[in-house]
């Protein structure tokens, strides 16, 4: 086994940082889309754009690699992660740590090519997800640590463009958060049985049977503060048409759940890309139109 980053092991790297499930990069670039065209008003400036996706990729990244290092111990004992590299020996521990830091470091390189108050809103980014795998052993809803962490871009796409954060920023990124909340705990449904038995926290376990009501509040709080900032930026009838499509969205993820089967809730996880997609699709629409 390697003690070093290898190419001769990119495999594993790529199945490490799950390059091959790009969901989790979907699940965290919509919002950070969201914040720069909202921020610029319209079109958000190219550069700005382009060194916030790659920020996106390398950060989800090393998100997953520091998750499967805390959670490497345990993971062995969940069907959904047995096999994952850390548990498999395909990648060794030194190495996982190794490509964390070299992921953490290349997107610290970035953030330097932006003004000094993204910089500084750097080091929640990086906190936030660094100390998120270890929340499941101390709290019942590291979910809402995750929404803080996947949000994080969020306030740092505002202080890029405008040089502050306005409260309507700081409102997408509660939006963000509650949503986060919403499908993380569908993600949670999946595992609760086995986080039961080894001792994991999570919000469907903090939730029981009151899961779905807990989560489509939280889907309806995200609906309403979408629609506030809507207003609060004068967004034309796309942005509405675009909460009612994902208002239908949550509806379709609560009826799949409705008998709280693994598969389906793990289908419910994944459609929230949908979610996000609708809202970019509604903001862009809105933008075309503000040209016109």
């Amino acid at each position: 086994m390697e003690n070093r980053l290898s190419f001769s092991n990119m495999q594993g790297y790529i199945q490490l940082m799950r390059l091959d499930k790009p969901i989790g990069i979907y699940l965290l670039l919509w919002p950070t889309v969201w914040a720069l065209i909202i921020a610029a008003g319209g079109v958000p400036d190219i550069g700005i754009t382009l060194i916030f996706v790659a920020g996106v990729v390398l950060m989800r990244s090393a998100g997953c690699v520091i998750n499967d290092y805390a959670d490497r111990r345990v993971d062995g004992a969940v069907k959904r992660t047995e096999s994952r590299p850390l548990v498999s020996g395909q990648v060794s521990e030194k190495e996982a740590l190794q490509l964390f830091a070299l992921l953490v470091g290349l997107s610290f390189l970035l953030v330097l090519l932006l003004n000094w108050q993204t910089i500084f809103l750097s080091a929640g980014a990086l906190l936030l997800a660094a100390c998120y795998p270890f929340m499941k052993r101390y709290t019942y809803m590291p979910q809402a640590v995750l929404g803080a962490a996947f949000g994080w871009a969020i306030p740092m796409a505002f202080a890029a463009t405008l040089g502050y954060v306005p409260y309507w920023g700081w409102l997408l990124f509660i939006a963000n958060v509650t949503w986060t909340v919403a499908y993380d705990t569908f993600y949670a449904m999946v595992d609760r049985d086995d986080d039961v038995v080894i001792g994991i926290k999570s919000s469907a376990i903090l939730f029981g049977r009151m899961d779905r009501l807990i989560v489509g509040i939280l889907q309806l709080l995200t609906l309403a503060l979408l629609g506030a900032i809507a207003i609060i930026i004068h967004s034309d009838w796309p942005v509405y048409i675009a909460l009612v499509v994902c208002a239908g969205l949550f509806v379709q993820q609560q009826y799949r759940v409705r008998h709280r089967e693994r598969q389906a809730c793990f289908k419910a996880f994944l459609d929230n890309h949908y979610v996000g997609l609708t809202f970019t699709i509604g903001l862009l629409a809105d933008t075309v139109m503000s040209a016109a």
